[in-house]
């Protein structure tokens, strides 16, 4: 697949970028059943879910790179609600 430009990778970005977009609604389905059924564990995948899907639509990377760099970013900064209270 050819992109606008006419390069190969132009259909890889679209697909990601339609999958960011599709991933970010999957979450905020899973955050708003959690918020429904109580269940606090769904509302913190569907957040998760939705911040991935909006790294891959913005950045066109495949949804193993956002979620790398989602982890990444989630192991470096691990104490950062600690850090907030004071």
């Amino acid at each position: 697949m050819y992109g606008l430009n006419g390069d190969a990778e132009g259909g890889e970005m679209n697909r990601d970028r339609i999958h960011g977009v599709w991933k970010q609604f999957e979450g905020s389905v899973k955050e708003q059943w959690g918020t429904l059924s109580g269940d606090p564990r769904m509302v913190a995948a569907g957040k998760r879910d939705r911040i991935a899907g909006r790294i891959e639509e913005q950045r066109s990377i495949s949804k193993q790179q956002a979620d790398r760099q989602l982890e990444d970013f989630m192991q470096r900064n691990r104490n950062w609600q600690d850090l907030s209270r004071h």
